[in-house]
């Protein structure tokens, strides 16, 4: 009866909480903070948990240390998050320069509430944004300040993303800014029982699990015994067309490696041009045309080019509203009416935001784009003390008259030249450009390493060659021939080996771990997934099957457009190595959890196979689970520090605690007699993917939150 109760107890918490982000999305934030995630009889679901269970383990007279540590800490998390609940408190105050606050505003369920004295005097001095070389990009927000205590001490206080101050047991953190850089808002947070209790549950979680793994009479490790695990480019050919106008491949390849400014990051022109390229025509390529010649054929020959079906209309809906073929031109869309998108974008600005007004925004953002290059706004190719500007930007007045000339005319000058022909006077001034980028733009510009770094990375299309490649030989792998076997065992080496090639270039290019947005970490998954095949291929050899699949499915879906390839700064609260541990965890967790689905799955279908998937897919789920369990936990500690609090209930991490809960009842198969049974088990896993599918996918793609940029 005990056990019984428990495990309702538990699948309440549960559905509870993945309920309430469905609940959240219709009611806003505020209200689940207040009526679910705040509410007394949500408190007291998770208190009865903890009793019962602190009962149901006492009475199992479980002795095993690692095992006791690891429920132990759990409690100690949980005790933690109630000192919270009862006495801490959050609040802000808002600076402005030559003014000296006395009350701050309190929050309470994420709304403002009412106004309290501050327990010590506090004027700003200075705030100041640090932006990265060249560019509009913040790197960080700091306010420097003065703070008086309540026993009269003046202290000299500096804050910034993920570089909190502390005064009087309260914390401070950078929160917002005035437009005027003349004020600052700061955050403040007083917790001085919750986070100790909670620190402390934190540490013993990470000692036990790793006791859990290592503990020679342990589960784990038994599993490694029964398995004795051992450790175990296309070339792209355009057809070539020379209907058009533009630079030759020569040429345009040589304005391709000038600098520019582009997303507030300074980049190859080629990187634009192919984003721009991209945008309008869904891949890197036109007619045989490179990237670099698209981008010049509408810069210098913007008419002709203007008229060229290059625009892709992806929707069948707008197509039939404006009846357009799939491929159109710019020129198309306009007629004697005038634009013909202008009265769908402003019925989607009177509130009409159906399908096809969403499609036709999409198709107008394309247009904008070619508008914005034809007026040369987003040339942004000329250095001038710490920024980069386009020929049509207003100078200041620092300018001499002979460089705001040479602004004005040196791409006019340039196409000129092409078109009549001068192949050497052209090279010349392309020359000239880039020597006048290294002498003014010399700080801002990227390192000799970075810049070939990204023009490799821009030639080699890896995700589109990889899906391509993994998911044919997947197939190739179901047939029993030897030779097949082993020539896709070294493929998916091979990819193993080109995907960590590409990651290790977007690292270079980027300056941080390519573990930032969607797009990253889908590319981050297939390499840990390729890793764990590669490992225990020796022993399982479905493995390479499984492998290859998911791998190559992940790469498909990056390379659909699902997510944004395109490489910018980091937002300045991003750039803390917690976030990086706390990303690569939850990454590895979810690669080996999609493992334990593909062996569930081909258990199912195979059904004299189950006793070995079963074996295999234990051996991952202990650090699968392990692995988001320390993934949330150190993003946790890295929220805490850069927000102010450990646990916001924000749905991606309420979904990654649902995932954290469910995978943990497999684990805990020696006291559920339903999950013993290979069958039993597998369908359960299939089915608990769902909470990593909604995790990962569902969160950043219908319920949104702070995480939904990942």
């Amino acid at each position: 009866m005990l056990k019984k109760t428990t495990f309702t107890i538990y699948a309440i918490v549960i559905l509870v909480m993945a309920m309430a982000t469905f609940i959240e999305k219709t009611h806003g934030t505020p209200y689940v903070l207040s009526n679910i995630y705040g509410s007394w009889w949500f408190t007291a679901l998770w208190a009865v948990l903890a009793i019962l269970a602190i009962i149901y383990i006492i009475r199992r007279k479980l002795r095993k240390v690692s095992a006791l540590l690891l429920h132990f800490s759990f409690i100690i998390i949980l005790a933690g998050a109630l000192l919270t609940h009862l006495t801490a408190w959050q609040g802000y105050v808002h600076l402005r320069k030559g003014e000296q606050p006395t009350k701050m505003c309190m929050v309470e369920h994420g709304e403002s509430s009412e106004m309290k004295e501050l327990p010590f005097s506090i004027a700003l001095d200075r705030f100041n944004i640090r932006y990265h070389n060249g560019t509009e990009a913040a790197a960080d927000y700091e306010s420097h300040f003065t703070i008086t205590t309540s026993e009269g001490v003046k202290e000299q206080g500096f804050v910034s993303m993920n570089n909190i101050y502390s005064a009087e047991g309260i914390r401070l953190y950078q929160s917002g800014y005035d437009d005027d850089m003349e004020g600052t808002t700061l955050a403040l947070n007083s917790d001085p029982w919750g986070i100790p209790v909670t620190y402390t549950g934190y540490g013993l979680l990470f000692l036990s699990m790793l006791l859990v793994l290592i503990d020679p009479k342990g589960q784990f490790r038994q599993l490694i015994r029964k398995a004795s695990v051992a450790t175990a480019l296309l070339l792209m050919v355009p057809l070539q067309s020379q209907a058009l106008t533009t630079f030759s491949e020569e040429q345009a390849d040589e304005f391709g490696q000038l600098c520019i400014n582009y997303n507030d990051r300074i980049c190859p022109v080629q990187t634009f041009a192919l984003d721009f390229t991209r945008k309008l025509y869904g891949k890197s390529s036109y007619k045989g045309y490179t990237a670099e010649q698209v981008l010049c054929g509408f810069i210098f020959h913007r008419e002709e080019w203007n008229k060229e079906p290059i625009v892709r209309i992806k929707s069948g809906e707008v197509r039939h509203a404006l009846n357009l073929p799939e491929y159109t031109s710019v020129a198309s869309l306009f007629d004697e009416q005038g634009y013909r998108l202008g009265t769908y974008i402003q019925q989607f600005y009177m509130g009409n935001n159906d399908k096809l007004h969403e499609e036709v925004m999409k198709v107008d953002d394309k247009i904008m784009l070619v508008m914005q290059l034809s007026r040369g706004n987003l040339l942004k190719l000329f250095p001038f003390q710490g920024r980069w500007y386009s020929p049509n930007d207003s100078l200041p007045d620092q300018v001499e008259s002979d460089r705001k000339t040479y602004f004005r005319s040196a791409l006019p000058l340039l196409g000129t030249l092409v078109r009549n022909g001068q192949t050497a006077d052209a090279n010349e001034m392309l020359q000239k450009m880039a020597k006048y980028q290294q002498t003014f733009g010399a700080d801002d510009l990227p390192s000799p390493t970075r810049l070939k770094a990204e023009h490799i990375y821009n030639s080699i299309p890896f995700a589109k060659i990889l899906f391509m490649v993994c998911l044919t030989f997947a197939l190739l792998s179901l047939f029993s021939w030897a030779w097949v076997k082993k020539v896709s065992l070294a493929v998916l080496g091979l990819s193993f080996l080109s995907l960590t090639f590409c990651l290790a270039l977007r690292w270079i290019i980027s300056g941080y771990i390519p573990m930032s947005n969607g797009y990253e970490t889908m590319i981050l998954m297939a390499w840990m997934i390729m890793l764990a095949s590669l490992l225990v291929y020796r022993k399982f050899h479905i493995i390479l099957t499984f492998g290859l699949l998911l791998s190559g499915f992940l790469l498909l879906v990056s390379h659909l457009g699902q997510m944004d390839p395109k490489i910018t700064h980091l937002m300045p609260v991003l750039s803390s190595p917690l976030l990086s541990i706390h990303v690569c965890c939850v990454m590895m967790a979810y690669g080996l959890f999609s493992i334990t689905f593909a062996c569930s799955i081909y258990a199912l279908i195979v059904k004299r196979k189950a006793d070995e998937m079963h074996l295999l897919s234990l051996l991952f789920l202990f650090p699968a689970e392990f692995l988001l369990t320390a993934g949330i936990f150190i993003g946790a500690i890295w929220a805490n520090v850069s927000w102010g609090r450990y646990w916001g209930w924000d749905p991606k991490e309420v979904w990654a605690l649902v995932t954290m809960l469910i995978y943990a009842l497999p684990m805990h198969s020696r006291s559920i007699a339903w999950l013993r049974k290979p069958t039993h088990y597998h369908l359960f896993m299939v089915f608990a993917f769902l909470a990593v599918l909604i995790t990962y996918f569902g969160v950043n793609f219908f319920l949104g939150g702070l995480h939904s940029y990942a």
